[in-house]
Parts: structure tokens; sequence; C-alpha cells
């Protein structure tokens, strides 16, 4: 090895760990920042508890706000999952008949342009809560998927269409053999999209379920925490939708790396 690929290896080294020990130092000391004004004005708990008290809270608390993270996370995934099979799904029927995309794309784009928030009391009027919940997730997270993918099967090279037209191969094995392959990146970037709206969607619909008195999701937690002035289960209820999301937005970017690192720029710059 080399004493100039050495040293461009070592500044490799020396950046990736800047990129995780700097976030990770400034969160630190934003908590501590929060903990000493706490202490320092002496703010009541009911108007701001200390990352401390919330901790605790979080403990012993723990039996009830898990409960409610089982049932906010199942709804996510559940919403996630149908999103994606009808977003991939519709997505090649669009890019297989332009007569289906014309007639239904439309749709889609209403869907995704009116607010959840104005949706979500009539889903609960016409669905059950829980399916008026999932549908939530659903409508949140689908639209994403669908134009990623329709934008990926539709760019894709013009040259390799020919190509394959020339060679006589038939219109399923340009689908799976070309468009799907480059659409892929597309894919998982609308992937990426909707598992986050998902989890807004869940819990857009448990806040407004919540409002009406039902509900047992961390949404809902976050409402009923609110109506009885017990702030630090809410800011612990609060952590736990936000540590969820986190985990969610890398799970996906994870899947994408190991889709996409061994052929596409984009995951092998990131090793760089």
């Amino acid at each position: 090895m080399s004493v100039r690929s050495g040293k461009r290896q070592t500044r490799d080294y020396e950046d990736r760990a800047l990129r995780t020990l700097l976030p990770v130092s400034v969160l630190a000391l934003a908590l501590m920042f929060w903990q000493g004004v706490v202490w320092l004005a002496q703010i009541p708990v009911y108007l701001l508890p200390g990352p401390l008290l919330v901790l605790a809270t979080l403990i012993s608390d723990w039996p009830l706000l898990s409960a409610s993270l089982l049932v906010t996370l199942s709804t996510t995934v559940e919403g996630f999952l149908l999103a994606t099979l009808g977003g991939v799904g519709l997505a090649i029927l669009f890019n297989q008949s332009r007569l289906i995309e014309y007639s239904f794309y439309p749709f889609a784009v209403i869907l995704q342009v009116t607010p959840i928030v104005a949706i979500a009391p009539l889903l609960l009027i016409y669905l059950p809560q829980q399916a008026a919940v999932l549908a939530c997730a659903w409508l949140v997270a689908f639209f994403p998927i669908l134009a990623n993918t329709t934008l990926g099967l539709n760019s894709v090279d013009r040259n390799l269409s020919d190509l394959f037209r020339l060679y006589g191969a038939t219109r399923s094995q340009v689908l799976w053999e070309l468009k799907l392959p480059a659409a892929l990146p597309h894919m998982l970037a609308g992937l990426r999209i909707g598992g986050g709206l998902a989890l807004i969607g869940a819990v857009v619909a448990e806040i407004v379920a919540g409002s009406a008195g039902a509900g047992s999701g961390l949404a809902y937690r976050i409402i009923e925490s609110g109506y009885r002035l017990n702030i630090p289960r809410l800011f612990a209820a609060l952590f736990l939708l936000s540590l969820s999301g986190i985990v969610i937005f890398f799970a996906l970017s994870l899947v994408s790396h190991l889709f996409l690192r061994r052929w596409h720029e984009s995951a092998i710059m990131a090793e760089l």
C-alpha cells in the first residue's frame, strides 16, 4: 500500500468518525443544556420536565408506553406494506398501460394533495377505528411509492429498450429484466419516504381518534397525558415516536444500501 493511499484511508476513517461523533456530541450538549436550564430556572415539571425526569418516566411507565408503541408500530408497518404492494403494483400497471395511467393517476394525486387531517374524521365515521387508522397510514405512504416507482419505470434508457426490442424480448422480459432493475433506486427512494410518512399517517389518525375519546397508540397517550397535565409521560411518548421514525428511516436506508451497494453510484459513493 502506497503512502498516498494510506493517508487517504486514514482521512476516510477520520471523516466517518467525525460524522458519527459530531451529531452525538451535539445532542449530548443539547440535553445537558436543557437539563441545566430546568434546574437553574426551577421550571415546574408541568411546563417543561428535564431529560432525567423524562427518562425516569419512560422507565416507570414502560408497560403502558410499550403497549401503545406496539399498536402504533404495527399500524405503521401494515400501512407501509399495503402502500408498497399497492404503489409498486399500480406503477407497473401504469407503465404497461397508458389507458390505466390516464384513468387512475388523477385519483392518486387527489388523495395525495388532500390533507390527511381532513380525511381522517371521515374515515373514522365510515370505518372501524383500527381500520381507519390503518387507512390513513396507507394513504399517506402510498403516493410517494407510486410516484417514484412510476418515474423509475418511465426513465429507462431508450437505447437499452431499443436493444431489447431488437433482440425480440417480450414485454414481460423487458419489464422484469430491464425496467424493474433500472427503477430500483427510484423505488427504494420512495420506500424510504413512505416509511416515515406511514408513521405520520398513523399518528395523525390516532390523534383524531384520541380527540374523540378512542385509541390506544402512542399519539393517544400524548393527548391523554396533555389532558391530565402529565407532561413527563407526554415527552416520553414523543421520544418513542421520534425514535421509531429514526429506526424506520435507517432500516430502510440499510435495505436500500444492500440492494444498490454493488452497482449504483449513490451507494458506491456513500462508501468512499
